[in-house]
């Protein structure tokens, strides 16, 4: 008799390989690292002797999950902020909680977490993408379990870089240091087209095709993806990574939600594979990827869980069971995506689709010994009719199977789970150390949500300095007199004049004095016609800091930049306690007079509509003796202008609204 390391004898083996042949009592034998026997449990007991003997009866040996898109140290953002639109959700809470704590100690917690869970769902390979990938790289290695490991760069700074170089640099030597390891993969993941310009996607093809690994990639996972790429790129995010040259590498996409079948032919024709993320994409509301199509026109799937901070689990038999059922809802077609076909995405397919299924994902001779055991002895599994059709065990295990009903989990010929404990990782000082972490991160957040300004900070490029402005607004009824002395007068020097219809909308807080304004500028040229628009947001305080003669008022903006997201995205990132909105029509100078810098607004207020114009004067001011000096140039302008005290107002325009 051959001598082996294990033998697992007396399951119901379901192989998973080309002929899906499957063995009502059935065993594997293992040495070393490797498959060397499937077949009849009485076969191999005649052919093979081990000194550890594992009796699996009434249970299944199978291969091992294959996680193919998550991001492992998220685990310590579970919960954070759920309910929430993608943007929302990443730029409003992900983002900024990631720049403040993750760091190599962030990340190797949370990779052990993650694979902790993953290991008791019988998973016993993923692909991370993420930060510091070389210390989750060690972590796994460390547990035992297979991974790609996936280091993500972006053309903006990230926790572990502070510029696309210098991610290039080193994710050029991460690769080198574990290409060819008997566990982890290397990748180079560019996050997204959204994230990363034409010239870093070439880059990172151009360094996976030099070390020869997978590229890992975020790709159309919503439909503003979809709509911006066109936008921009004038073609769909396929087309574009494509053009790009993303697509001569060995390409891993993620999601693919929204894209057609013109692009999955591209991605097929390509030898690209995708991760489906069934309940990432449900819980984000990112829309149902069309597996079928994709399985139809011969493109590689596999099943990711995506992240934990957006699933909320790496529950891999829960993600199975998705595939099936939403293939069947989305195309009103029970037949679309049958159990056995869900099992195949969940391992072989996995396996192909990260460009290692010459390595793992069925049970063959020559393979790794990545498999799982799984109880079917339990209350959920009973009764079974795979007795009578070999076919149900395949729907026993998808439409049934939990991932509690793992047993053991194996990789690389060793267990990392025997008989429900864990073998290669301390669970108890796991969880206690990923609470505290969760205190801290959880502390952060509750002393942000209590002030406006900081949560503008984590999303925005602050300008924190303290802004003050001289101002002084006044009711008109005629401003053709006003626009005479500006061009005319040889006291006033113009320096620039621009014409613009306004839209504000004011954010008013609950236990805030302050408001915040959301404005989109859009240009007006001499034809009247519409231009480009630009917007801002501006945080203004509550009161007023002084006030002049002529009712000249010192006011403090508190934060000023750029509004590079939606106004749907700052009212559901924000939540004020209530709105109001003002239309007007602007015509605005900027002037030098009394060799101070001083701008001139007059402004027509059509929603809500109000009779005659408004003048405005005002200018910015950093002292209180500066801003003395330029509230008396401003009086001087008042009188140029024959504007009397009676009618200056001392009320803003959104206080107009009521």
């Amino acid at each position: 008799m051959e001598e082996v390391d294990i033998i697992l004898t007396n399951g119901f083996v379901v192989t998973v390989d080309e002929q899906s042949r499957v063995f009502m009592n059935g065993a594997v034998a293992v040495k070393g690292d490797a498959i060397v026997a499937v077949g009849e449990a009485v076969e191999i007991g005649q052919r093979y002797h081990a000194a550890q003997v594992v009796d699996c009866a009434g249970h299944v040996i199978m291969p091992g999950l294959i996680n193919c898109h998550t991001h492992l140290p998220m685990t310590l953002l579970r919960g954070l902020a759920d309910d929430l639109r993608l943007d929302v959700w990443l730029y409003g809470y992900m983002l900024p909680a990631e720049q403040k704590f993750v760091s190599p100690e962030f990340v190797r917690l949370g990779a052990q977490l993650a694979v902790a869970e993953a290991i008791r769902s019988g998973v016993t390979c993923v692909n991370d993408m993420y930060y510091f990938e070389d210390t989750i790289a060690q972590t796994l290695a460390d547990v035992g379990i297979r991974a790609l490991c996936s280091q993500s760069l972006m053309n903006f700074p990230t926790p572990d870089s502070a510029s696309p170089d210098e991610s290039l640099e080193f994710t050029d030597k991460f690769i080198a240091k574990w290409k060819n390891h008997p566990l982890i993969v290397p990748v180079i993941a560019p996050h997204a087209p959204y994230t990363c310009s034409p010239q870093l996607m070439r880059r990172c093809t151009e360094i996976a095709l030099k070390h020869d690994v997978p590229l890992h990639i975020h790709i159309a996972e919503t439909k503003q993806e979809l709509d911006d790429s066109r936008a921009q790129h004038g073609m769909s995010v396929v087309h574009w990574i494509k053009k790009c040259g993303v697509l001569e590498a060995k390409v891993i996409t993620a999601h693919c939600v929204w894209i057609d079948q013109s692009e999955m032919r591209v991605l097929k024709n390509a030898g690209a594979s995708i991760s489906h993320n069934p309940a990432a994409n449900l819980k984000l509301a990112s829309g149902i990827a069309g597996t079928q199509d994709m399985l139809d026109i011969g493109v590689t799937v596999g099943i990711g869980t995506d992240g934990p901070a957006s699933n909320n689990d790496l529950d891999h038999f829960e993600e199975m069971r998705l595939v099936a059922l939403l293939a069947k809802g989305n195309t009103r077609n029970p037949l679309a995506i049958p159990a056995k076909t869900a099992l195949m995405m969940a391992t072989i397919g996995g396996a192909r689709a990260c460009h290692i299924g010459h390595l793992t994902g069925s049970l063959e001779v020559g393979k790794r010994a990545d498999l799982i055991v799984v109880n079917l002895d339990t209350l959920h599994n009973t009764p079974a009719f795979y007795q009578r059709d070999a076919n149900a065990i395949y729907t026993q295990l998808v439409y049934a199977g939990k991932a509690a009903d793992v047993r053991d989990t194996m990789v690389n010929g060793k267990f990392l789970m025997r008989d429900r404990a864990l073998l290669t990782l301390n669970e108890t000082q796991v969880k206690a150390e990923s609470n505290a972490m969760a205190r801290r991160i959880s502390d952060f957040l509750a002393e942000r949500e209590g002030d406006v300004l900081r949560k503008l900070a984590a999303i925005s490029g602050v300008q924190q300095e303290k802004s003050f402005e001289v101002q002084v607004k006044a009711h008109v009824n005629d401003i053709q007199p006003i626009i005479d002395i500006i061009n005319f007068d040889k006291d006033i020097n113009v320096v620039r004049h621009v014409h613009y219809k306004q839209y504000d909308t004011y954010f008013y807080f609950a236990e805030e004095k302050s408001r915040l304004r959301y404005r989109e500028d859009v240009r007006v040229d001499d034809n009247n016609h519409l231009g480009a628009s630009r917007y801002r947001l501006t945080l203004v305080g509550g009161q007023t800091e002084r006030e002049f003669p002529h009712s000249i008022l010192l006011s403090r903006v508190r934060f000023m930049a750029p509004a590079d997201r939606s106004l749907r995205f700052y009212r559901e990132y924000f939540k004020p306690a209530r709105e109001a909105q003002v239309e007007k029509e602007r015509l605005r100078w900027e002037i030098i007079f009394d060799d101070d810098e001083l701008f001139i607004n007059l402004d027509r207020v059509l929603s809500p509509a109000r009779d005659g114009y408004f003048v405005e004067l005002k200018s910015r001011t950093w002292s209180v003796r500066d801003a003395e000096r330029k509230a008396a140039v401003i009086g001087k302008l008042l009188a140029r202008f024959g504007i009397s005290d009676d009618a200056v107002l001392r009320q803003e325009y959104v206080d107009l609204v009521g």
